[in-house]
């Protein structure tokens, strides 16, 4: 089949999706860190929809590839065939191809569907040095780049490409992806992440007058970390997404490049691995805290402070009974002072509240403190049957159900607050028990606290 030429490859760039449909044509890593497994996530972390026809499958984790096994050419045809045949592909990202004819048989297929944004990461030697692509494939491969938008490998790659030695200077690498762009028409991503030194550049460099000048640099600096496996699968994959959805490659490069930084950095909080292990593709996302979340994460992070509670004299004095009764007396002095403050706390978690119901139950908390703080008794003593004493702070330590306003929202001494209430609490062990008392007008009730108080 006769190769089209660069410019015929080309379709008009996409106008932009919220949600592009994006497939990776790639390998599989069992380990979840590189290949079409890198991918999904990267795809999923920038807002699009991920398929995948799987072309090789590989016995690997973080520390090597073991093994590789290619499936027939015919079955990959066949992957390609059944999606595209039903859903639009906004754009392609192809990763490892493995033999000759699988790459021939995606030449094919892209000569066919010509899709809008198509980014290739010539595979051909892991993070790890294992080499996955045959040299027999090398010469195939070099057929297929013109059909793609975008190039982006690595720096051993991109000298294999062009019959080079690896750059070892910046410059270098850039006149090696100036050799690239000329020969194939395509925009190269030259990446500067296997250079020595505390810089780390990435450039796109375009020699047909597609970009705003032949060579546009985007800065960084290296991160300090070990796990960098399938950092070109996420990178590659999370720059077709975006592209399919920007239509800018130096908007979409700039985009991407702070994410794959963020995903480096936080990497060592996956613990994923003895050797390279994978980035953090979902750095930027926190889940959501699941009804009654709320109340566990401040118990979680209020430990230390209520260690330190635990430990005051006061606190021990209270629990025995031994405490006087001008130390009592002047606790319920402080308290008083404590709910004007604590009063503040709920007043800025109204602010934060992203719904009307949940910002009238915070501040209505707030205006209940106040109205404790000026009653007679804001502490209410009440003695019930047997050893047990019950003192009731009416404070709040639960939000509304479904509440999305998080602990880490609140200030130090608001949280401090909290676990000086759990602390009197006992633990949290025992539900608290609210004491009745006049309400003025109907409004969202706030939790009572009993501190029970063993004699």
């Amino acid at each position: 089949m006769a190769l089209p030429a660069a410019s015929e490859a080309r379709a008009p760039l996409p106008a932009g999706r919220d949600v592009p449909r994006v497939l990776s044509i790639a390998g599989s890593d069992p380990s979840g860190g590189a290949g079409i497994q890198a991918d999904l996530k990267s795809i999923a972390a920038h807002g699009g929809y991920g398929m995948a026809a799987i072309t090789a499958l590989t016995a690997q984790n973080t520390r090597g590839v073991q093994a590789v096994h290619v499936p027939p050419a015919s079955f990959l045809a066949q992957q390609l065939a059944a999606v595209s045949d039903d859903i639009i592909i906004d754009a392609v990202k192809i990763g490892m191809l493995g033999d000759e004819a699988v790459i021939r048989t995606v030449q094919q297929w892209l000569g066919k569907v010509r899709p809008a944004v198509v980014v290739l990461d010539p595979v051909m030697v892991a993070t790890s040095g294992d080499r996955l692509l045959k040299e027999s494939a090398e010469a195939a491969l070099r057929e297929l780049l013109p059909l793609a938008h975008l190039i982006t490998p690595n720096l051993p790659e991109l000298a294999m490409l062009v019959g080079g030695d690896v750059a070892e200077s910046w410059d270098a690498a850039l006149d090696q992806g100036r050799r690239l762009a000329d020969e194939t028409g395509a925009t190269v991503l030259v990446k500067g992440g296997h250079l020595a030194g505390s810089d780390c550049p990435d450039a796109l460099v375009n020699t047909s007058g597609l970009l705003s000048q032949d060579v546009v640099e985007v800065r960084g600096q290296r991160i300090s970390t070990r796990n960098s496996h399938g950092t070109g699968c996420s990178l590659s994959s999370a720059m077709a997404t975006v592209q399919s959805r920007l239509g800018d490659w130096e908007a979409s490069l700039r985009t991407v490049k702070p994410w794959l930084a963020g995903a480096l950095e936080n990497s060592g909080q996956l613990e994923v691995g003895q050797g390279n292990g994978p980035v953090h593709h979902f750095h930027h996302m926190r889940p959501a805290l699941a009804e009654g979340g709320f109340a566990a994460r401040l118990w979680a992070e209020a430990q230390q402070d209520l260690a330190d509670i635990y430990a005051l004299d006061f606190i021990h004095g209270l629990a025995s009974g031994d405490l006087s009764e001008k130390e009592f007396a002047y606790y319920l002095a402080q308290d008083a002072l404590y709910l004007n403050g604590y009063s503040r706390v709920l007043a800025r978690a109204s602010a934060l509240a992203p719904t009307e119901v949940e910002q009238l139950f915070w501040a209505g908390s707030a205006q209940q403190c106040l109205e404790v703080e000026s009653e007679p008794a804001p502490l209410v003593a009440q003695h019930t049957p047997g050893p047990a004493r019950t003192w009731t702070c009416h404070q709040v330590l639960r939000g509304p159900p479904h509440c999305s306003v998080g602990v880490g929202q609140l200030s130090g001494a608001g949280r401090r607050c909290a676990a000086l209430l759990l602390a009197l609490r006992g633990g949290g062990g025992e539900a608290p028990r609210p004491v009745p008392r006049r309400r003025r007008t109907r409004r969202p009730r706030v939790c009572g606290l009993a501190a029970h108080i063993r004699r």
